[in-house]
């Protein structure tokens, strides 16, 4: 096996910010003409929120997850243009459906239109106030599962985003995730952090909206994907439309595994990760993990130029929906 491999990963909810991809789309027509398309897709000026704001509607769910993922592709199709490809992709949460548009397996303005719905569901499973996250740092992701069963008390409470050996996001009822972190740091944890976001994401509260999106997902066309994705649920690799589907569907309601999905990365021989979207989360998080890779990430105009000057440029295939040919898997797509 070639040692020498690139992964595009894409980044989730909580990297949003005012005035992201603003500078990209008036330099870049690439960037510009992926917002142009974001706004006809929605009937309403996406762009104007991510270049402007304000923040308090740009933080609401159905509008940050539309946000985040044109942002993304907007600069991946700047990368795209200049003939860089990657071996493989990945996304975290929301950022699989920004890398399944980079693989050429899902279309853009149809992305755009789910993963809005896909906020507004996510949103109304939950009553405001009655969910919450936390993230558990300095902890084993043994000991804080074990930490949500001692809290559960009858709540929902477990792993909802296992992001780095050392750092467990959990979620659930805001009681029981409250009870938990107190036990993680009795249990050693360095700290343990109640995030600022308005629902219990990637737990079992989150079923009623996965009944709902997977109607949504049944009416929109997945093709084949033109390299593999390791997806979030099973920390595997997938080519085929219907599997990149499958993996969507089931997302809403169980744990990211992004310490499985970079391991897997770094067993196929990936020693080069680029962050394609908003802030450094995942550089971080795979940094944390493996020291020895290059890591680079592209949000900004000068961001993107040291991607665009360190990484080769290949021939150029077929993006954002288009024809996709079928690849080969590292490990036949089993893992």
């Amino acid at each position: 096996m070639d040692p020498s491999k690139t992964a595009f990963v894409f980044p989730g909810q909580g990297a949003q910010y005012a005035g992201m991809g603003r500078e990209l789309a008036g330099r870049h027509p690439a960037a510009a003409a992926a917002f142009d398309d974001a706004d006809r897709a929605l009937g309403f000026e996406l762009s104007r929120l991510c270049f402007e704001g304000p923040d308090s509607d740009l933080q609401l769910t159905a509008n940050t997850q539309p946000a985040i993922l044109t942002v993304s592709i907007a600069v991946h199709r700047v990368i795209a243009e200049a003939g860089i490809e990657p071996d493989f992709v990945a996304g975290h949460s929301l950022g699989e459906y920004s890398a399944l548009v980079a693989a050429g397996g899902l279309d853009f303005a149809a992305a755009v239109r789910t993963v809005r719905l896909r906020g507004r569901f996510m949103q109304e499973a939950v009553p405001v106030g009655e969910g919450a996250m936390a993230a558990v740092l300095g902890l084993d992701a043994d000991a804080v599962a074990r930490v949500c069963v001692d809290a559960a008390d009858g709540d929902v409470v477990a792993p909802a985003n296992f992001n780095s050996p050392l750092q467990t996001v959990i979620a659930g009822h805001r009681p029981a995730v409250e009870r938990a972190a107190r036990r993680a740091r009795d249990a050693g944890a360095k700290r343990a952090i109640t995030l600022p976001v308005s629902a219990p994401f990637h737990s079992s509260l989150m079923r009623p909206a996965e009944q709902r999106l997977a109607v949504e997902l049944d009416a929109v066309d997945f093709a084949d994907l033109a390299v593999p994705l390791v997806t979030n649920v099973d920390a595997r690799f997938v080519s085929t439309g219907p599997e990149a589907r499958d993996a969507l569907k089931r997302q809403p309601s169980r744990p990211v595994r992004w310490t499985e999905t970079v391991r897997r990365l770094l067993d196929a021989g990936v020693d080069t990760f680029v962050e394609i979207g908003p802030g450094t989360t995942l550089t971080r998080l795979v940094r944390s993990m493996a020291k020895s890779v290059t890591m680079l990430n592209a949000e900004d105009a000068s961001s993107l130029d040291r991607v665009l000057a360190a990484l080769p440029h290949r021939p150029h295939r077929a993006r954002d929906g288009g024809p996709a040919g079928r690849p080969s898997h590292p490990d036949d797509g089993r893992g």
